[in-house]
């Protein structure tokens, strides 16, 4: 099989847009995990992990969210993340970095105006980081064309 991938997202549209994405991964062992343990049944037979939420606006959440990230990724060991937000991703990003491990970030179809906060660091952690708006590619962020 191919590379071990780790299909990281919040809960509600973040999901949804990460599950839309999954032709992408076929062909490798991927593991998924979001905050829903609920999201479960849309997931199919892989792999299915939960963490704790976060966001900017419970920022004193980020230790426990970042054990529980961190537990995820001594479990699945992955060679790529592939993430379409928000803060979670970023952590998984960020963690899995320093162990040679590639990732993508899809910033949300919603952000049409600007990245979104988490989009907007994703350069600095992220491998490849990319927008749904060509008017929002900039230096280390990519327009693709419609990949959602």
């Amino acid at each position: 099989m191919g590379k071990r991938v780790l299909a990281i997202a919040s809960g509600g549209g973040h999901f949804i847009q990460l599950m839309r994405l999954s032709p992408a991964w076929d062909g490798h062992a991927v593991s998924i995990a979001t905050v829903d343990p609920t999201s479960r049944a849309l997931v199919g037979d892989v792999p299915f992990f939960t963490f704790r939420d976060v966001s900017r606006a419970d920022w004193w959440r980020i230790p426990a969210a970042t054990l529980d990230i961190a537990a995820i990724l001594l479990k699945v060991r992955p060679q790529l993340i592939i993430t379409t937000g928000a803060l979670p991703g970023l952590i998984a990003c960020a963690l899995a970095r320093p162990f040679g491990c590639k990732s993508l970030w899809v910033d949300s179809i919603a952000n049409s105006e600007v990245l979104s906060g988490s989009g907007g660091q994703a350069g600095r952690v992220c491998s490849q980081v990319v927008t749904q708006w060509p008017h929002l590619a900039a230096d280390k962020v990519e327009h693709w064309g419609s990949v959602l």
